[in-house]
């Protein structure tokens, strides 16, 4: 029912479909580590479990935001988090 909910479920499905669009693109051993984050308009955020992945990760992202554009999203830039563990 409220706007607000079903807006943030959308944009949730959308970085869920874009994660999809570039997952072949994330080396195999990298892809457990990454999880599809925020979509802020023309920006779209990786969320990653460690340093490495998210160092590895920067070496794929012009391929990553190729393929997005490529699949008709307007991607001007992909930003990597690093999450913090939860203990």
């Amino acid at each position: 029912g409220s706007p607000t909910l079903a807006r943030l479920a959308e944009l949730a499905r959308d970085s869920n479909e874009r994660l999809k669009a570039v997952e072949l693109l994330i080396p195999a051993p990298l892809r457990p580590a990454v999880k599809a984050g925020p979509v802020d308009g023309p920006s779209w955020c990786l969320l990653v479990s460690n340093n490495a992945a998210a160092a590895k990760l920067r070496q794929v992202l012009p391929a990553l935001q190729n393929r997005l554009r490529d699949r008709g999203w307007e991607v001007t830039s992909i930003r990597i988090k690093v999450q913090s563990s939860q203990r």
